[in-house]
């Protein structure tokens, strides 16, 4: 049986990835800082395992991530989905530090030692969540765009790492429009799915090993819109 770890599993996507794999014949371990919601979860899926992390502790992150994956007896896939963001044009510096602590430092210290994991063992499978909104800056969200940014190009790092050291190592990068979570926030939404909506898709990303998936497919339009428009267009938004 195969063995994935969804780190930010306490609601939202990572919550409907959680069951999605186990109905899938995987066994799942859950991470996430809000343990009673873990344990809830844990109740609907049998088998599985919970450990409360907090990846803004960095270190202390890695050391119970790798704690986890012992108690499973190994992981064949870790998703990363832990993650926050702030609407913060007044640049309040504990929101963005906070967005920086958790989806630069935290996420980057759980894909290291996932990857170590998967080298070690020579194969695996690391899904990181980040976001349309890595394409480009955002005045009125920079930390969390520049933070998804940063996840985007460290996967892809990932994935050049295994591609020369000839492990059998996949990397996704999972890129997600708008999603009914309660981290989505603003005005003039549009194209919003829902959370099992958008875990099914990026199910079938995993399922398909792609280096990088829209989530819902037709954001791919959006960020082809993005990559090509011209700064004097997009400084304007």
């Amino acid at each position: 049986m195969k063995k994935a770890i969804v780190i930010g599993a306490t609601s939202g996507i990572g919550k409907e990835l959680a069951r999605i794999l186990h109905l899938n014949g995987y066994a799942v371990g859950m991470a996430g800082r809000r343990t009673e919601l873990l344990r809830q979860l844990q109740g609907e899926l049998p088998g599985s395992r919970v450990r409360e992390i907090d990846v803004s502790s960095a270190d202390e992150a890695m050391t119970l991530l790798k704690e986890l994956i012992r108690e499973m007896g190994g992981m064949d896939l870790a998703v990363i989905g832990s993650g926050v963001g702030f609407v913060n044009p007044g640049l309040y510096w504990k929101r963005e530090k906070e967005t920086i602590d958790v989806n630069v430092s935290g996420f980057a210290a759980v894909a290291g030692a996932a990857f170590k994991h998967f080298s070690d063992q020579g194969s695996g499978h690391i899904v990181g969540i980040s976001s349309i909104a890595a394409l480009r800056g955002s005045s009125e969200a920079p930390a969390y765009n520049a933070s998804k940014a940063f996840v985007s190009n460290y996967l892809e790092g990932l994935r050049q790492k295994a591609i020369k050291s000839g492990a059998a190592i996949a990397v996704t990068d999972i890129r997600p429009g708008f999603v009914d979570t309660a981290m989505m926030k603003g005005k003039g939404l549009f194209w919003v799915s829902s959370p099992e909506t958008a875990a099914l898709q990026i199910y079938q990303a995993i399922a398909r090993k792609k280096k990088r998936a829209y989530v819902t497919k037709r954001w791919s339009l959006i960020a082809l819109a993005l990559k090509v428009m011209p700064d004097w267009i997009y400084d304007r938004f």
